[in-house]
């Protein structure tokens, strides 16, 4: 490919809705350009190495043993609502009327329509195992697109389902999945990891998140030096505080006067100087319509997917002033578990067995001392409600360390859950009707490639692994003049790499040098031959390797063997 052939609109700035680099280096790079906010289109750079991502996918998804299939993006509501996602995932479904104004739903995900399918065409545990997988454009109705293809609109997934006719064969198809992971991030040249995760509204109980590092990701993990734990901090689970939660109490309840106190830090302060690690600190949440309290330590933070979890919905939000005044009689500020018998109380684990506390006494301007859980609130439910913090050890005894990342996969087992609600059934060897186990694998395609970009570059722009770069190599032509020695000497390289299958573009536009050298450094080819009229009458080309920008002249019979030997080492 001729430069001057193709359309590469580089940028010496980024726009300034660019927040991250990555995101400033798609848009530099001429990679894609915006439409609207969440919409990109793929200009030709930008479309090679997405193509080359989902070669990768394809055929690590064929060596693990699924089948490609195509589903349809619309998809009807009613088998969301047998799933009960149709409310659950109210806040990210597009939806759409037809010329009879009947509803259709823009798929963010399949699980509905792959099982349904399945109901129509499993019958019999000789048809299992099977998993099936697709690549194809979803749509999530963000309410803040951000970070380019990393929080978009309409984005590029590979997912798979895999159905299985136990739950031990169901392990067997997770860890395929989970190794397939492995290798085609591996082979995208990014570093990942996987992490515990949370299921969230998928359901299930096994589930790992991919995660690339990252300063500017959206998620955050908590790990251990030793590789011992690692897991999403929305699940993330330790020994507790640094600080121990006082468990001794010599008085009695007693109230006590507290005005102008509104937050946890005002107690700490004079005249009143309880910590925060001595006080509970009272939340109250709406859910299915009702009020429920759950409680942490003062100096603690609750994490809404174990909230999640200890409620058994993911369906819930925090009540709003007037709803918690009728429910709790005092505003926040002033709020307690004491004394609730008509509401579901949860507190973390940490207040098991807590004793000397403080909280609020449901009057304002007024709080209680001298606390002791297991007396003064016997019927609270304990679960793990909060939010691991760095510096605290790990149930192995590790310390934990608190990194952001990229999340660019996940992987779940789900069990029977869409199997039940729609309906899927096969007949087991005794003639048993029973449903089938499933798992989920989803990977964004398009996040993994700005995955990659954020994980590797430099100054000044992308260093592309060679499996994924739009061209592995760049032959920069200083003199253009056509028939003239320097293009002469190019055209030869070319030809003779990409007869050997290399992908290449030959920079052939009348541009200064530098110029050329910074667009080539910009878009990161693995790999730079520069020819020019002096270098070239000493019978010389001068090579560059783009990840470690270091530059040397080669001889002009050796630069084509020196190009295949640094791409096989790269």
């Amino acid at each position: 490919m001729r430069w001057s052939d193709t359309f590469i609109p580089t940028l010496k700035e980024a726009p300034a809705e660019a927040e991250i680099v990555s995101h400033q280096l798609l848009l530099r790079a001429g990679l894609v350009r915006k439409l609207a906010g969440g919409l990109y289109t793929f200009l030709p750079a930008g479309i090679r190495v997405l193509r080359k991502i989902e070669q990768i996918v394809r055929e690590e998804m064929d060596r693990a043993g699924a089948l490609e299939i195509l589903m349809p993006a619309v998809q009807p509501p009613e088998i969301w609502r047998a799933s009960g996602r149709y409310e659950q995932a109210a806040g990210v479904l597009f939806k759409v009327s037809d010329s009879k104004g009947r509803e259709w739903l823009l798929g963010p995900t399949h699980e509905e329509v792959v099982t349904t399918m399945a109901a129509n065409e499993i019958n019999s545990y000789r048809q299992l195992p099977l998993n099936f997988y697709q690549i194809q454009t979803k749509f999530r109705d963000e309410i803040r697109p951000r970070f380019g293809l990393m929080r978009a609109r309409e984005f590029i997934m590979k997912d798979a389902y895999s159905f299985d006719a136990t739950d031990e064969d169901a392990l067997i198809s997770y860890q395929k999945m989970y190794d397939a992971y492995v290798r085609i991030f591996d082979r995208c040249g990014v570093q990942s990891f996987p992490v515990d995760a949370d299921a969230g509204v998928m359901g299930g109980n096994h589930s790992h998140e991919f995660m690339v590092p990252a300063q500017t990701g959206e998620s955050e993990v908590a790990y251990t030096e030793d590789g011992s734990y690692s897991a999403n901090l929305e699940k993330a689970a330790s020994q507790g505080p640094q600080s121990q939660t006082p468990n001794v109490c010599t008085g009695n309840l007693e109230e006590f006067e507290t005005p102008g106190v509104k937050t946890i830090e005002d107690l700490e302060n004079e005249p009143f100087n309880v910590s925060a690690s001595s006080q509970i600190k009272t939340l109250v949440y709406i859910v299915e319509d009702e009020p429920v309290i759950a409680l942490v330590r003062g100096d603690d933070d609750a994490n809404e997917s174990k909230l999640a979890t200890a409620f058994g919905t993911a369906i819930f939000r925090p009540a709003e002033y007037e709803e918690i005044q009728k429910a709790m009689g005092a505003l926040p500020g002033s709020l307690g578990g004491v004394g609730i018998e008509k509401m579901k109380v949860y507190a973390d684990s940490q207040l098991e067995g807590a004793a000397g506390m403080v909280t609020g006494a449901n009057k304002d301007g007024y709080h209680l001392r001298n606390v002791n859980v297991s007396r003064d609130l016997p019927h609270v439910n304990f679960k793990d409600l909060r939010i691991v913090r760095e510096g605290e050890l790990s149930i192995e005894g590790q310390t934990i360390k608190i990194r952001r990342a990229i999340e660019v996969g996940h992987v779940f087992k789900l069990g029977t859950k869409y199997c039940d609600a729609l309906e899927a059934s096969f007949l087991d060897e005794k003639g048993k009707k029973n449903a089938p186990v499933m798992g989920c694998y989803g990977l964004g395609i398009t996040r993994t490639l700005q995955a990659i970009i954020e994980y590797s570059h430099d100054d000044n722009g992308i260093i592309w692994p060679v499996s994924v770069a739009p061209w592995q190599v760049c032959i920069t032509a200083l003199d253009v003049e056509p028939g003239g020695p320097v293009m002469k000497a190019a055209l030869e390289i070319y030809a003779e790499l990409t007869e050997t299958g290399y992908d290449v573009i030959l920079d052939d536009r009348e541009l200064r040098p530098g110029f050329k050298f910074k667009d080539s450094e910009l878009v990161g080819f693995p790999v730079r031959l520069g020819i020019g009229t002096k270098s070239l009458e000493k019978g010389n080309v001068e090579f560059t390797l783009r990840s470690s920008n270091q530059r040397e002249s080669v001889p002009l019979d050796q630069a084509v063997a020196k190009v295949k030997s640094a791409l096989a080492d790269v």
